[in-house]
């Protein structure tokens, strides 16, 4: 495909065929195109939305050319948001998937450093010294004894790492930060994502409703990728869609600052650290909680949401979830 071409179209408001935008995907993978042509590339789509066609055909590159990794003898859930939202909260999905571990689901996180925000799940867990692998062994053991192990982004899917070092130099929301949760390797069956727009998580719904997956897609209307409890939310399941607000959680509205996460990765695995161990505040403490109570709602509907929020409070309170840290740490 002649990259020259394709974006000139692109300029002249034409989009792509699903079948087009995997053919140039895998050629960025191939590394077939020059630095600048891809700069140009990821520029229109941070001018326009990228329509669900496109989206798709993004997707399926990155799972015909990911290292697939089976987990089916467990029943997993993922965990993650787009980022992108600009917010730079503290790592919420992150603590939320060991809190949920804590609880007894099996999790699959898919993670990556961070790109638009100071520390990424990734950033964090590999500062607090765990090690990545994608040895499937391995993380069936970690899942086995911890209940959750974590996919780094760049050991499974090399596309990725081929546009790492462009995405950083960039420092900006491109559709890689869309594709990010759509592309955890191991196919989990069920799935909490977080997303920034509104509009995403209508690309997002669509997409999902094509696939066997258990989701729910959370976009907090104040522009958050989680769960902030700073307002309402949206929850899209599919089921349905719903707007909560903090206090349908019997948790209270918070402010911004009070779940920032830190300027540095330092900064940012002290704050985690804190919270892990039962020493957050309360703001802290509810928004991890309020995620992983969610998340722990779809992995076991039957037991409603308000029995599946207390479960992930004893998780983080009680200390099961510091208990998942440690015995990942320790092999």
């Amino acid at each position: 495909m002649n990259i020259k071409q394709t974006i000139k179209q692109l300029l002249n408001h034409k989009t792509l065929t699903r079948d087009e935008a995997r053919q140039v995907l895998i050629n960025i993978a191939k590394e077939s195109y020059n630095k600048s042509e891809v700069v140009a590339f990821l520029t229109v789509f941070m001018m326009r939305p990228v329509t669900v066609e496109e989206l798709s055909g993004f997707r399926d590159a990155l799972l015909d050319l990911c290292l697939r990794i089976d987990l089916s003898d467990f029943r997993t859930i993922d965990m993650c948001g787009t980022g992108g939202d600009g917010q730079n909260t503290f790592n919420v999905s992150t603590l939320a998937s060991l809190v949920v571990a804590g609880a007894g689901a099996k999790v699959s996180k898919h993670g990556n450093y961070g790109v638009s925000s100071s520390c990424g799940s990734s950033n964090v867990m590999e500062y607090l010294g765990y090690r990545f692998t994608n040895d499937e062994e391995t993380l069936k053991m970690q899942l086995d004894k911890a209940n959750i192990c974590f996919l780094h982004a760049p050991l499974f899917h090399p596309a990725m790492k081929a546009v790492a070092p462009i995405r950083k130099e960039l420092g900006l929301k491109t559709f890689f930060n869309m594709l990010g949760p759509m592309v955890n390797p191991s196919f989990p069956e069920h799935q909490l994502v977080g997303v920034f727009s509104l509009e995403l998580a209508r690309v997002y719904q669509y997409i999902y409703q094509q696939t066997s997956k258990q989701y729910v897609i959370v976009h907090a209307l104040d522009g958050y990728d989680e769960v902030s409890l700073t307002g309402d939310f949206k929850a899209i399941t599919n089921a349905g869609e719903q707007i909560y607000s903090p206090a349908d959680f019997n948790m209270n509205q918070i402010k911004p600052d009070e779940i920032f996460g830190g300027d540095t990765v330092p900064d940012a695995a002290e704050i985690f650290i804190r919270v892990l161990e039962g020493k957050g505040t309360d703001a802290q403490n509810n928004v991890v909680i309020a995620n992983a109570g969610l998340a722990l709602n779809c992995y076991n509907p039957e037991k409603g949401l308000e029995s599946n929020i207390e479960e992930a409070r004893k998780s983080l309170l009680e200390g099961k979830a510091a208990n998942v840290m440690s015995t990942l740490l320790s092999m």
